[in-house]
C-alpha cells in the first residue's frame, strides 16, 4: 500500500558520484573499452545508450575512483539537458555534468531507481542554480527526496516497466539491422556498380566527375538532381494553429509534432532547408512538412531518391542563418540508373521500409503506454 512507502534522500539510495573529464591532451586516456558518458549521448527516453567517446585502460587508471559499475543510474544536471537519464550496461565513466547513483542493492532495485529518477526532471530542474546555465551540484542533487516502497514492490514495478523497454530495444535493434541492409544494397548496386545485369564501359569525363570511377554502367546516366526530382517548399504551421492528430509534422530535425491534416501524401521524403541543413527523412505515411524543409516530388523511385539524397553533401549558403539554396542543391550531380535497376531495387527495399514503419509504430505505442504507466507505478498511485 502507498502508506508503506518511505521517504528517502537520493544519497540514501546509494553512492552519488560526480563524473570528471580526463585531460583531453592525453590521447592515451581515450579510445578504449570504457564508455565515457556526456549529456549529448543521452536522451530523455533511452534506458541504455551508446557513447561517442570511450576511455582506455590508462584513462580508467587515471580516475578509477569514479568508475561506475553496470547498473548505475546516471542523471544529467546541467542546462536544458537536466533530467536526461540512463542505466549503464557496463563499467563506465561520465563527465562532470552528470551525477550518478551507484545503487545500494540491499534495499533498492537498480532498475526501479532508474525509473523513479525519470520522473524527477522538473523537481531537480527547479533547484538548479545559475542564470545563464542552470546547474545542480552534487550536494543539492543528493538532498532531493523521493518515496520508495519495499524491495519486492520495487522489483515488481521495475519488471513491468522493463518489459516495455526490452521490447522497444529489441525493435530498435531490428530497425537498425533493416536500415543497414537497405543501405548496403544501395551501396552495392549504385556505388560499387554490382547491380544485377550491369555492364560497364569506360567512363566519360562527365560520368567520372559524378562517380569518381573509370568505369560507368551502360544505359545509366549522369544527371543533375533537378533533372529527375523537385524540391517543393513546406508550409508554415504555427504551434497555436496546430490541431493535434496522427499526421507527423516534419521540421529539419525530424518529427516536431503531429497535426490532424496532411499536406503531402506518403510515402515521401523531407529535406532540411533551414536549421539542420541537408537532413533527409523518410515518412511512410502522409505527413505535413513545415516551412523549414523541402519535400520531394519525382517520377523516379522515391526509395532510390532517398538514398541518393542522403549520399549528397549539401552546403549551408548562409553563415548567419543556416539555409539550403534550392537552386544550388538541384544543380548537384548525381547518378540516375536505368528503370530496370530502379524497379528491382524498389522491389527489394519496399518490404523493408514497410517493416520499418511497423516497428517504429510499435515502439511509439510501447513508449506511450510505458510513459502513461511510469509515473503512476513509481508513485504508488497504481498498486502492483
Amino acid at each position: 500500500m502507498k502508506s508503506a512507502w518511505r521517504t528517502a534522500r537520493i544519497d540514501k539510495l546509494g553512492k552519488v558520484v560526480t563524473g570528471k573529464t580526463p585531460p583531453t591532451v592525453r590521447v592515451d586516456y581515450f579510445d578504449g573499452p570504457y564508455p565515457f558518458i556526456t549529456p549529448s549521448d543521452l536522451g530523455f527516453d533511452d534506458r541504455h545508450i551508446k557513447t561517442e567517446r570511450t576511455l582506455s585502460e590508462v584513462g580508467c587508471d587515471y580516475q578509477r575512483s569514479l568508475l561506475l559499475p553496470e547498473g548505475t543510474v546516471c542523471f544529467v544536471c546541467i542546462g536544458a539537458t537536466i533530467g536526461k537519464t540512463c542505466l549503464t550496461d557496463k563499467a563506465s565513466f561520465t563527465n562532470q555534468q552528470i551525477n550518478s547513483i551507484v545503487v545500494q542493492e540491499r534495499d533498492h532495485d537498480r532498475a526501479f531507481i532508474y525509473y523513479l529518477l525519470r520522473t524527477k526532471e522538473k523537481e531537480v530542474r527547479s533547484i538548479a542554480a545559475g542564470a545563464a546555465t542552470p546547474i545542480v551540484n552534487k550536494s543539492s542533487f543528493s538532498a532531493v527526496e523521493v518515496k520508495v516502497p519495499d524491495l519486492e514492490t520495487q522489483r515488481r514495478i521495475a519488471s513491468i516497466l522493463s518489459t516495455y523497454d526490452d521490447l522497444i530495444e529489441n525493435n530498435t535493434h531490428r530497425i537498425k539491422i533493416l536500415e543497414e541492409m537497405a543501405k548496403l544494397i544501395y551501396r552495392e548496386w549504385f556505388v560499387e556498380f554490382n547491380a544485377p545485369g550491369v555492364k560497364l564501359h569506360k567512363a566519360t569525363a562527365e560520368e567520372k566527375k559524378v562517380t569518381g570511377k573509370d568505369a560507368f554502367p551502360e544505359s545509366w546516366e549522369a544527371k543533375e538532381l533537378g533533372e529527375f526530382l523537385e524540391l517543393a517548399y513546406g508550409k508554415g504551421l504555427k504551434a497555436d494553429t496546430r490541431r493535434e492528430g496522427r499526421v507527423p509534422v516534419y521540421g529539419s530535425g525530424g518529427i516536431v509534432g503531429h497535426h490532424d491534416e496532411a499536406l503531402v501524401k506518403g510515402p515521401g521524403i523531407v529535406v532540411g532547408r533551414k536549421g539542420n541543413v541537408g537532413s533527409v527523412f523518410w515518412s511512410e505515411t502522409d505527413f505535413f512538412p513545415i516551412d523549414t524543409v523541402f519535400y520531394v516530388r519525382s517520377n523516379v523511385s522515391l526509395f532510390y531518391c532517398y538514398y541518393c539524397l542522403k549520399n549528397q553533401t549539401f552546403i549551408n549558403t548562409d553563415a548567419a542563418v543556416p539555409g539550403l539554396s534550392r537552386e544550388s542543391a538541384l544543380r548537384k550531380k548525381a547518378l540516375l540508373p536505368n528503370q530496370s535497376a530502379l524497379a528491382r531495387f524498389e522491389t527489394i527495399v519496399r518490404p523493408m521500409f514497410r517493416e520499418l514503419a511497423l516497428l517504429n509504430n510499435a515502439n511509439r505505442n510501447l513508449r506511450s503506454t510505458r510513459d502513461l504507466l511510469l509515473p503512476k507505478l513509481v508513485s504508488g498511485e497504481v498498486e502492483v
